[in-house]
């Protein structure tokens, strides 16, 4: 039989994804290993370890991955001691505003911590029970003077007005020659 005109079969799908399967879960072993090897070290400072990520589509068309967790950098493998664990957060755009919303339950506000560049916004909670970090690059540039932020049940809502409105996309028609 001629390599190009071979038929595909379900036994090669399934020993396919089979494979794959057990490559990932000699990752998550190695992640595990190595977690527990970080907390011999500390125990008092040892797990819970948290770690996922949430996926969406953004304004282009483009999906965005964006890593939570207490050990980020499993999927770049840096392996790092965190500052806190860090929370679930959204990035929503206005045409005059951004959005962020952030995930922060169990804590009060006074003890949240808010640093706001042009460009990034930095979030910090450091209490005996919780602790929370996360730094994030926003998507356009913004005044930080013109920030404001509200906490309610567990959610931390930051709205920042955009330097410049966002243009809106306006459809043309193109003539085919």
């Amino acid at each position: 039989m001629f390599p190009w005109r071979r038929r595909w079969s379900w036994d090669e799908f399934f020993r396919d994804l089979d494979e794959e399967f057990k490559e990932m879960e000699e990752n998550i072993a190695r992640i595990f290993d190595e977690a527990k090897r970080m907390s011999l070290k500390e125990p008092e400072k040892g797990g819970p370890y948290v770690y996922g990520f949430s996926m969406r589509i953004g304004p282009e068309g483009k999906p965005k991955i964006e890593e939570f967790g207490n050990i980020p950098g499993i999927v770049s493998g840096r392996m790092e001691i965190p500052r806190g664990r860090e929370p679930l957060t959204d990035i929503i755009e206005g045409d005059k505003e951004i959005s962020v919303i952030v995930e922060l339950p169990g804590v009060e506000k006074e003890d949240i911590d808010l640093n706001i560049g042009v460009d990034s916004l930095e979030i910090d909670v450091d209490t005996p029970k919780r602790k929370y970090h996360k730094r994030l690059s926003l998507p356009c540039e913004v005044k930080p003077e013109k920030a404001r932020a509200t906490y309610k049940n567990g959610v931390l809502e930051v709205k920042i007005e955009r330097v410049k409105e966002r243009k809106k996309k306006e459809w043309a028609r193109i003539k085919v020659e």
